[in-house]
């Protein structure tokens, strides 16, 4: 006889973070504490236990308070469990839900983090060949799938990137678009530098944030939100969050260019210039023109010197550890010295500490479906696509309902209140970032 039951964090973090197929971060403590204190929510740290007492499955599901003493439960990436085992998934979800209709819950959501179809770099496409099953088996346990949104309307992504970080990094590099190759070696070229940072530059990444979510038309969080996150992943042993900083120190860059510079003027001087062949006329102008564009840089440089100072960070990144795999959950950058590509040389890098950490998977955490030309969102696809990894789509959201006629009420009324709740934040926060200016 199987039982559902509250399990004691520490045990059930052990579980959830050292299972084999359906570890996730958006199932940990770290993230149950986070959404107590940031998103109000009220963590249960449940599991299924056997007679012997020892847990076979396990969910983080978080409860969010409604009108009228009412609530709905959500599982972050669905229950940690094999849903191949179809009388586990069944009896796991009688007993969510019967846990659910005891809150006076009138609805039960998951969005499993189970892999329809897969693209990788080569453009092969790759199907789940247990999808349909699976699909099967969550529709008879009593969920209802809320469809294949291709956007952002879920409470997580349906799309994002993954690399496989058991491959050589010789390879993962290989898999690299040939401009994210040429701006990498730019990067270093002009002696950029990626640093880990600690939480004393939560205030330095939180300015990026702002920037880059300025340029977007779009602002989520404020600075005490991004602050907490990394101190309480960072206060669990099983979790991590890493803020990576990708700066420029405007000296070193111009040396770096004198240095080229130099070298083109040593290239030039071999050239027997009284006798030119037609091959080394054509290398001459070649290396005219790099000479002419080295030392327009250099004039850049020096004047971007004189305005910003000698060191910038440029970009700020966040990446989240859990079990075997990271996450890129944020990323912020500047307006300026795009030119340098701080930003793709901030992502070689963390992808480079994640794999040298033994990590299995790096997941760039979100993208959209949508690929025609007029998405806004388009751009960010395609940059995130240019580092190699597989193209992902999950299941989707799916829904238990267990009360249906408060649930017609929640899912037409709240999306309208949200709308109002996220306009008035954006604004109060644009407000906040207007002043600090």
């Amino acid at each position: 006889m199987l039982k559902l039951k509250n399990i004691e964090k520490e045990q059930f973090d052990k579980f959830i973070s050292e299972h084999k197929l359906k570890s996730h971060f958006l199932q940990s403590l770290s993230w149950g504490e986070f959404s107590k204190i940031k998103k109000n929510l009220t963590p249960y740290y449940l599991g299924l236990v056997n007679e012997n007492d020892e847990l076979v499955a396990a969910t983080l599901l978080l409860e969010k308070k409604l009108p009228l003493n009412m609530c709905y439960f959500y599982a972050p990436r669905g229950f940690v469990l094999d849903y191949k085992k179809k009388e586990l998934v069944r009896i796991m979800t009688k007993k969510v839900v019967d846990f659910a209709k005891s809150k006076k819950a009138i609805f039960v959501k998951i969005d499993p983090d189970i892999i329809k179809t897969s693209i990788n770099y080569q453009n092969e496409e790759h199907q789940n060949p247990d999808y349909d099953e699976i699909f099967k088996t969550l529709k008879e346990a009593g969920f209802k799938h809320q469809g294949y949104t291709k956007n952002f309307e879920t409470m997580q992504p349906r799309y994002t990137f993954r690399i496989d970080l058991t491959q050589d990094l010789d390879e993962i590099e290989e898999h690299f678009s040939k401009t994210t190759k040429q701006r990498i070696a730019k990067s270093l070229k002009l002696d950029t530098e990626v640093t880990i940072g600690t939480q004393s530059d939560i205030k330095t990444f939180y300015h990026l944030m702002t920037l880059t979510e300025s340029r977007k038309d779009f602002i989520s969080y404020n600075e005490d939100y991004y602050d907490t996150l990394y101190e309480i992943f960072n206060g669990n042993k099983n979790s991590k969050a890493t803020l990576f900083l990708g700066k420029v120190h405007l000296n070193k860059t111009i040396k770096a260019l004198e240095k080229n510079l130099k070298t083109i003027n040593n290239q030039i001087s071999i050239l027997p210039i009284d006798s030119l062949s037609k091959s080394a006329k054509a290398k001459l102008s070649e290396l005219t023109k790099q000479k002419e564009n080295t030392i327009k840089e250099i004039d850049k440089y020096k004047e971007y010197k004189k305005e910003y100072g000698n060191d910038l960070t440029l970009s700020a990144h966040m990446i989240i550890e859990y079990g075997d795999k990271a996450w890129v959950l944020y990323a912020g950058n500047h307006n300026i010295l795009s030119e340098t590509y701080v930003n793709y040389n901030t992502y070689f890098e963390h992808i480079k500490y994640c794999k040298n950490k033994g990590l299995k998977v790096y997941d760039q955490f979100g993208t959209t479906g949508d690929l025609s030309k007029d998405n806004p969102r388009l751009g960010l696809h395609e940059f995130k696509k240019k580092f190699g990894g597989d193209y992902i789509e999950f299941i989707g959201e799916w829904d238990y309902i267990t009360n249906y006629p408060m649930y017609f009420v929640f899912t037409k009324l709240v999306p309208i209140y949200r709308s109002i709740v996220r306009n008035k934040s954006k604004k109060e926060l644009q407000h906040e970032i207007s002043k600090s200016k």
